[in-house]
């Protein structure tokens, strides 16, 4: 059974919970969609700018994530280095 507050301002706390709750969800479902994306992008694409162009747009929405407080930085920071590291090795240039 959920949690009915009995207070005006348990019942309020639950309201604000509720809309931050959804809003970081979006955040959240944004930022992994586009790091997604980044990924697919760097895997099947033989152009680099675009590649670069996808973890641009990911990274920048990832970040964001960490300013709003939805995703943890080091969670974000890995996911970034991680992107980057795929494309740095697909076209880094051969010696």
């Amino acid at each position: 059974m959920p949690h009915i507050p009995v207070h005006p301002s348990a019942e309020k706390r639950h309201r604000q919970s509720l809309k931050r709750a959804e809003r970081n969800r979006v955040v959240r479902t944004r930022a992994r969609t586009l790091a997604k994306t980044a990924a697919e992008t760097i895997a099947s694409s033989s152009d680099e700018a675009a590649a670069k162009e996808a973890l641009k747009q990911a990274t920048k929405v990832l970040y964001k994530a960490i300013s709003s407080g939805t995703m943890h930085r080091n969670t974000v920071r890995r996911k970034v280095a991680r992107l980057s590291a795929r494309l740095h090795r697909k076209f880094s240039k051969k010696a």
